[in-house]
């Protein structure tokens, strides 16, 4: 990497706890597996909700067991960290089961955690009392540009934050589960965006969302195209922006799918891309008055967020059951994202800026 000694990509500290896999669909097939196998962790077990995809992934990636069910899985002894990638309706059954387990160490969770803003207090709850590890899967924070950047603002090389957003016009996947759910694309595309100016900001006092149905989406929705608003506590305002449609696709027009985003501060800026809709690495540049002499510096890197950011994602869960240490991705601190998303929500139903201390994500019991 060209630049000033940023860390784009985590190191590896921690490979040694026996990973069990639920699921075998695309981002556990194409993200979590490809990462895992470059990192060297070891992968003993897959299940899914058919056989025959379990045993296709397993043949790819040579995982030496393949389970009927996932709950067989959960319960094989030689699995030590459980990885789920299944549908937010049938995974809080599942985690709640992997609990129960003495050996299970650990859960690493996909996002959405659960269909509402209770059932991940609940899940956050029950895992404490448990005394096991819950980290939930949000691989944006490992996306190589964020990191940088998280780097760059800590460091103070842009002074005080002015302004953020982040401006996406891509059209995602959108897996046949969501057809069941009437929430789309600030539970299950904004997360990302949302969760990582938390992660860079901390958590925002307030948040406005507005939204229109998308298009292309042929299934009812209620969230299309969003747009969301936050103020932070330093005075940060931030923008999150979702084009989901972003123009035709079809033969013969050349789209121009892209997620930009950009950081002002008082002594400098930040400015990048992120490379996932069109498979390329994410991008950074920035200045400052104190660090670069007010030239702009382009730190550059070969990895990707999809599938490379999964790596950090999965080492800071082994990291943590070899330390004791809180996960970097805590069950704790995506409550307070999933209570961001519960308020973006709310404001797009009650035409309104909320409040996020109107959202309260003190223990049900």
């Amino acid at each position: 990497m060209a630049g000033k000694g940023f860390e784009p990509d985590v190191r590896v500290r921690t490979r040694e706890f026996r990973i069990g896999c639920v699921g075998a669909g695309m981002i556990m097939a194409e993200c979590h597996l490809a990462a895992y196998h470059e990192a060297g962790f070891p992968v003993v077990a897959i299940a899914s909700r058919t056989k025959a995809s379990a045993e296709k992934v397993a043949k790819r990636w040579e995982i030496p067991t393949v389970h009927d069910t996932p709950e067989q899985l959960i319960e094989d002894e030689n699995v030590e960290i459980i990885d789920l990638a299944f549908p937010p309706d049938q995974q809080p059954a599942l985690i709640r089961h992997a609990l129960k387990q003495t050996h299970i160490k650990a859960i690493l969770a996909q996002k959405p955690l659960a269909l509402s803003l209770k059932d991940a207090i609940e899940l956050r709850d029950e895992a404490a009392r448990a005394g096991k590890i819950l980290s939930v899967n949000q691989n944006m924070r490992y996306d190589q540009s964020m990191r940088v950047l998280k780097q760059i603002i800590d460091s103070g090389a842009l002074g005080d934050i002015v302004f953020a957003h982040i401006d996406m016009h891509a059209i995602p996947h959108w897996q046949t589960f969501l057809e069941d759910y009437d929430r789309l694309t600030l539970a299950n595309m904004s997360v990302h965006h949302l969760d990582v100016l938390r992660f860079l900001f901390g958590d925002p006092d307030e948040i406005t969302t507005l939204t229109r149905k998308d298009p292309r989406t042929r299934f009812d929705h209620s969230d299309g195209i969003t747009v969301s608003t936050m103020r932070f506590p330093s005075g940060v305002l931030a923008v999150s922006l979702e084009d989901v449609w972003s123009g035709p696709r079809q033969d013969g027009y050349k789209d121009d799918q892209h997620i930009n985003w950009r950081v002002d501060g008082t002594k400098g800026v930040a400015k990048g891309t992120i490379g996932w809709p069109t498979g390329s690495a994410s991008t950074l540049t920035y200045a400052s008055t104190e660090t670069t002499g007010g030239e702009w510096v382009t730190p550059s890197w070969e990895t990707m967020w999809f599938p490379h950011a999964f790596i950090g994602v999965m080492e800071q869960l082994q990291h943590a059951v070899k330390t004791g240490e809180p996960p970097a991705l805590s069950v704790a601190d995506n409550v307070k994202t999933m209570a961001l998303i519960e308020a973006g929500y709310r404001s797009i139903d009650e035409g309104r800026t909320v409040k996020l201390s109107e959202i309260s994500t003190n223990s049900i019991n």
